[in-house]
């Protein structure tokens, strides 16, 4: 009898439960497509090694430390090349470049270093408010100028980032009990 239970349980069993290492790699899609922007999502996590046997804590994490910190720290950089080489000539887009440069500053020195011992802590809601808050300096930075920004791919792609971050941080919220 015990033996006609378990054959009947293994056979309404998913075959997906066999694979597990099938289950890991869709977590990354299962994640991501809870997130506004799929692609970003998961071409930035599957090319993180890390990603590879990371619970979705685990992906926050990922897209914090990692794409989150080299996205921002790849626009200062930027930011800096281009007011040392007089890029910035007139005034007012001196002022915004300044500007951005402080805001890109507080991602990296604040936001998120904030955000990765909030994840550490379980205090989830603070760290969906600092990913947020990456995502709002971005855009700001991409308003400060007069014209057309230099920055404008670079905002963007850091904006949508820290969106795609809030939204996995969001996932874990939510799982909560």
């Amino acid at each position: 009898m015990k033996s006609l239970i378990i054959f009947v349980f293994l056979l309404i069993l998913p075959a997906e439960a066999f694979r597990p290492t099938l289950l890991l790699g869709n977590l990354i899609e299962r994640t991501c497509r809870q997130t506004p922007f799929y692609d970003l999502c998961v071409w930035s996590l599957k090319t993180n090694p890390e990603s590879r046997n990371a619970d979705v804590k685990k992906l926050a994490r990922i897209m914090v430390d990692s794409v989150l910190k080299n996205k921002a720290t790849d626009t200062l950089d930027l930011i800096d090349e281009l007011l040392q080489d007089g890029f910035a000539l007139d005034p007012a887009l001196h002022k915004a470049l300044s500007s951005c440069a402080e805001r890109y500053s507080v991602i990296i020195g604040g936001d998120v270093p904030e955000i990765i011992e909030a994840l550490e802590t379980g205090d989830y809601k603070f760290a969906e408010r600092g990913t947020n808050d990456a995502a709002m300096e971005a855009n700001s930075c991409e308003v400060e100028f007069p014209g057309k920004s230099p920055l404008t791919h670079m905002n963007k792609v850091v904006h949508d980032v820290s969106v795609v971050a809030a939204s996995i941080v969001k996932i874990i919220l939510h799982s909560q009990w």
